[in-house]
């Protein structure tokens, strides 16, 4: 269980603060569920009630700084996405979105990647499903790093591309 203060990655919702434990008086809700009150990172209003005993969504603890320097280092290792059917790619993209996990965001990016290079030298452009994916996966990965390791989210493209390229 988490508590308040803690910063948490939540669903597509990236990384959140937790605001507060508490109940909700709402009519058909049990008194005695708790919530987590979320505030989505860089965000002053709205607020994220998520069920402490939730099945359907992913809540997990943020990354260390040791952590986020480990998936770093493994970025070269982890595999990309091998799926040719287009439906099938988005349903693994949709399956790793909801996950929250970090390498999962990795293979997403690698896939898109290695896919745009391949589109590119056909003469053929990025699927706007792959662009979307993209994005999310982006923004969640780069917006733990980001705060992990004080670094602009809006720079840590170009970041992980120098630490990777120092590996090789």
């Amino acid at each position: 269980m988490f508590v308040a203060g803690d910063y948490v990655v939540y669903g597509q919702s990236g990384i959140c603060q937790v605001m507060d434990i508490t109940t909700m008086e709402m009519d058909g809700v049990p008194k005695d569920r708790l919530y987590y009150v979320l505030r989505p990172d860089g965000k002053t209003e709205g607020r994220i009630f998520a069920p402490v005993e939730n099945g359907r969504l992913v809540i997990r603890r943020m990354m260390t700084r040791d952590e986020a320097e480990q998936l770093i280092r493994e970025i070269p290792e982890i595999e990309a996405l091998s799926i040719s059917n287009d439906k099938l790619r988005e349903e693994k993209y949709k399956e790793c979105i909801k996950s929250c996990e970090s390498r999962e965001m990795v293979r997403i990016i690698k896939t898109i990647y290695f896919r745009k290079l391949e589109r590119s030298s056909r003469g053929k452009k990025v699927t706007a499903t792959d662009e979307r994916y993209l994005k999310i996966a982006e923004d969640n990965l780069y917006s733990e790093l980001s705060m992990l390791l004080d670094v602009p989210k809006n720079q840590m493209e170009s970041y992980l591309n120098e630490r990777v390229k120092e590996q090789v």
